[in-house]
């Protein structure tokens, strides 16, 4: 079972966006590849305190964790969250925790000194999905527009940095001589400038190119949920890792089922005729047509749950249910025949409201549906 982020950096879930970040470097310091030479464990942990401090650290993130757990982010690559984050991620995306001197000797960004490599900014798309699809499961081909590396454009490299992709400074302080580090200004962290390029290239050496992106949705995704597709954002210049494609998952509104988390509500209006002989009836769900059959003298605002025949859990925990909600249809207008027949049965003692014990109000429904 996957570790709760909380407990990965050692807070509470009340905790400030200082204190998390805090607490996230202490982790990044105590677990840091320069540190922990070999150490397999160690680059594991740190792994994971950057995957629990990019979630934690970001509002609409954490909001989500909060409310859904590791299911908000877990799947095909993670939803938004640090899942299948590698060592270039970590130092791409969080070189501001490590700047600034904190870690001394260390070599700063990823691997005692060696080159930095620059992540290709982020994609983002949105994907609509039917009920269907999203009970199911889908594999959704989109056609996103990505920043790549012209053919012929070389780099060498930078002269200002060397190729760390940073400039060092010292400055003298009341405690002593401290070292900070900050982003090359002349390649602009990528260690490496353009020699020569195409002339269809942007100043980067970067062309615009249509490329077919598969992306397999599992079931059971909610509406907002974001799926990162590793690899597939804008390429960086020169050696860089190309940045990611963030999916953003669009529920398309069915036309007869409402959805509530995993459990799906229909509304099947019946006459009074319907109702009072009982009556099979076909209704929407999942896949197509359903045929349930009404027992007679069947209530208004009765509820009959189907079991299973729901949405998937995200987790695999099973499917939820559909609720059929009974409807029984009064006529708004009657012709003289008809209107004599109801004002007969005013007085007849089997069409005289007699609710039993077992006949639920409206409000004991509504509790039972929520709990």
């Amino acid at each position: 079972m996957k570790k709760d982020f909380y407990e990965i950096l050692g807070i509470s879930k009340n905790a400030t966006a200082e204190e998390i970040k805090k607490a996230y470097r202490k982790k990044a310091i105590e677990f840091h590849p320069d540190k922990n030479p070999g150490n397999k464990d160690a680059e594991e942990n740190f792994k994971k305190a950057a995957e629990a401090y990019e979630v934690l650290s970001d509002p609409n993130k954490k909001a989500k964790y909060d409310q859904y757990g590791h299911a908000a982010f877990d799947g095909n690559g993670g939803f938004g969250g640090g899942g299948g984050m590698n060592m270039d991620d970590i130092f791409s995306q969080f070189g501001d925790i490590f700047g600034g001197g904190g870690f001394g000797g260390f070599g700063g960004f990823g691997g005692g000194g060696g080159q930095r490599r620059m992540k290709g900014s982020n994609l983002r798309i949105k994907v609509k999905l039917t009920l269907d699809e999203i009970a199911n499961g889908v594999e959704k081909k989109v056609k996103v527009k990505r920043k790549v590396q012209a053919a012929g454009v070389s780099y060498k490299t930078c002269g200002t940095c060397n190729g760390s992709g940073q400039v060092l400074r010292v400055t003298n302080t009341i405690l002593g001589r401290m070292q900070t580090a900050t982003t090359c200004p002349t390649c602009g962290g990528s260690g490496q400038s353009i020699s020569s390029k195409p002339a269809n290239a942007d100043a980067q050496g970067m062309v615009l190119e249509d490329e077919t992106v598969s992306i397999k949705i599992p079931a059971g995704v909610v509406n907002e949920m974001q799926l990162k597709v590793s690899g597939k954002g804008n390429d960086a210049p020169g050696n860089g890792i190309p940045g990611d494609l963030i999916v953003a998952i669009e529920e398309v509104e069915h036309e007869f089922l409402k959805r509530e988390g995993e459990n799906l509500h229909y509304d099947l209006y019946i006459s009074v005729a319907e109702a009072a002989l009982g009556v099979s009836k076909d209704i929407e769900a999942i896949g197509g047509k359903l045929r349930i059959k009404l027992e007679e003298g069947i209530q208004s605002g009765k509820i009959l749950r189907l079991k299973g025949k729901g949405i998937p859990n995200l987790n695999s925990y099973g499917n939820g249910d559909l609720l059929v909600h009974i409807n029984v249809w009064t006529p708004k207008k009657l012709d003289k025949e008809q209107k004599e027949f109801f004002e007969k049965m005013l007085t007849n003692e089997n069409f005289i409201p007699n609710p039993e014990k077992s006949d639920k109000s409206f409000f004991e429904k509504v509790k039972d549906m929520f709990s």
